[in-house]
């Protein structure tokens, strides 16, 4: 009965919040299942196990200026679970600007049932190294002092986060950076960096068979004057070891991906997003790919497979 409430009270969460939404914030990221330290640090220590992830998206291949970054995170469980650290980095470039932000996480949880159910709360601390390469734009008056100069600047920050989870499901919610920095002169154009940026996300694992399971997910983003955006995700699990799904971003794309588990260990997967708006016409997609090792001990805790 407990399992079906808590089934129910997904759904019903997701289906409430599907009906608004648009827009990107952010560095933007597609496999954000795998990645979500770098979204919440309150995911610090949930893997049970000494965890590395790298992610890299190539966004809008063909389209001139477009984003490229990359992801990486590490975390690990401390005092039987009750803590847990971690250290997530992002390099980030979309035209000029540049951005490589360095945090570290720290969570705690606490054992909510019989079910080892578990809730966290989490923290990080870190900057953001930003850098405008202004002399690479193509302007009319050359002799511009700002179109002609390179402004490097360092802005410190905090996130914090709630994750609530258990083997088969997780709620997520979390703003990455808290303090919002007054924007200069020259980056008011960019002031969407500065501002708080929420993220609320869930999904749960149905066992179909015992081949197959299936896992629903989804992604709600929101930033303060902007228009709410969704990603949903629905993927199937094949033996434990492959997994196949499509996704769907609100007003923006289309997406497949495909994973390969090895050993409940080590996970490599990829994701390819086909463009549905009028950028379609400009862009060819967008690539992501990412790698996971689980630094799993020779007596292993891992008693069951890790969906999240």
């Amino acid at each position: 009965v407990g399992d079906m409430k808590l089934k129910i009270t997904l759904i019903l969460f997701f289906a409430v919040f599907a009906k608004r939404l648009n827009a990107q914030q952010d560095e933007q990221m597609s496999m954000y299942l795998y990645n979500k330290l770098y979204l919440n640090p309150a995911y610090a220590g949930s893997r049970d196990v000494l965890s590395a992830v790298a992610v890299a998206r190539f966004q809008w291949v063909d389209f001139k200026g477009a984003p490229k970054t990359q992801w990486f995170s590490i975390h690990a469980p401390l005092l039987q679970k009750t803590l847990g650290v971690g250290a997530h980095l992002v390099n980030d470039q979309i035209g000029s600007r540049t951005r490589t932000s360095v945090f570290g996480d720290l969570s705690g949880s606490i054992n909510l049932n019989k079910k080892k159910h578990r809730i966290a709360a989490g923290i990080s601390l870190g900057a953001d190294f930003l850098g405008y390469d202004f002399s690479s734009l193509n302007v009319n008056d050359q002799e511009d002092a700002i179109y002609t100069t390179r402004l490097n600047e360092t802005k410190f920050n905090m996130g914090a986060g709630l994750y609530y989870y258990g083997d088969k499901f997780y709620v997520s919610a979390s703003s990455p950076r808290l303090l919002e920095a007054k924007p200069n002169n020259f980056d008011t154009i960019l002031s969407k960096l500065n501002s708080r940026h929420y993220f609320l996300s869930g999904g749960y694992v149905f066992t179909l068979n015992s081949m197959l399971k299936l896992q629903p997910a989804a992604l709600i983003k929101y930033t303060p004057n902007t228009p709410i955006t969704l990603d949903v995700n629905l993927s199937l699990l094949i033996h434990e070891f492959l997994v196949t799904g499509i996704s769907y971003r609100f007003n923006e794309s289309m997406a497949a991906n495909l994973i390969y588990n090895i050993k409940n260990t080590v996970s490599i997967g990829y994701m390819y997003d086909f463009p549905i708006n009028g950028l379609r016409t400009y862009q060819t997609g967008s690539h992501e790919i990412f790698l996971r090792y689980d630094f799993k001990p020779k007596k292993s805790v891992f008693t069951s497979p890790r969906y999240f």
